[in-house]
């Protein structure tokens, strides 16, 4: 059963004030993944897409990110609003995460500009941030959103919400 949407504080924006279908804008608040102790990507020009019930799902630029790390994993997915995505498997010296990170290499014409722009999930590396906010991992792992004190839901995703 869906629970009613949390009102947002100041500072804060609620999920469910995103859009439907899913749009995609730029933003500069620095994002950073660490995996392994370090630093696998830092960025302020990357993209997040928003869609209702959903925290940002964020894209960063292959030139902010240790590629060297990531492998096609072959593993593909179809999203109805951005197109066909390609995952990569995180490698690194001590474990390799299956499909812990993906993009669109060839999105539909609204996601155009961020092609081959790499987005992470968040449970599958040591930490992400926001503008130096630790992100919390979405419940389940079909979402790769990040959560931060400035989203409020309740967030799609977690068991029996599929049908929100």
């Amino acid at each position: 059963m869906k629970r009613a949407p949390i009102k947002p504080g100041p500072g804060q924006e609620s999920v469910w004030d995103y859009p439907r279908p899913a749009i995609m804008e730029p933003t500069s608040k620095r994002l950073r993944i660490v995996f392994e102790g370090t630093t696998l990507a830092d960025t302020r020009s990357a993209f997040r897409v928003l869609e209702t019930s959903h925290p940002p799902t964020y894209y960063l630029p292959p030139s902010d990110i240790d590629t060297e790390r990531l492998r096609s994993s072959g593993k593909r997915s179809f999203c109805e609003w951005k197109g066909e995505a390609s995952y990569f498997d995180l490698v690194g010296a001590e474990k390799t995460v299956r499909a812990a990170a993906w993009c669109y290499p060839n999105p539909s014409s609204a996601f155009a500009a961020m092609a081959g722009y790499i987005s992470f999930y968040a449970h599958a590396v040591d930490a992400c941030d926001v503008d130096g906010e630790m992100v919390q991992a979405q419940e389940g792992d079909f979402y790769g959103v990040w959560i931060t004190g400035d989203v409020v839901g309740p967030f799609k995703g977690a068991p029996g919400t599929w049908g929100w």
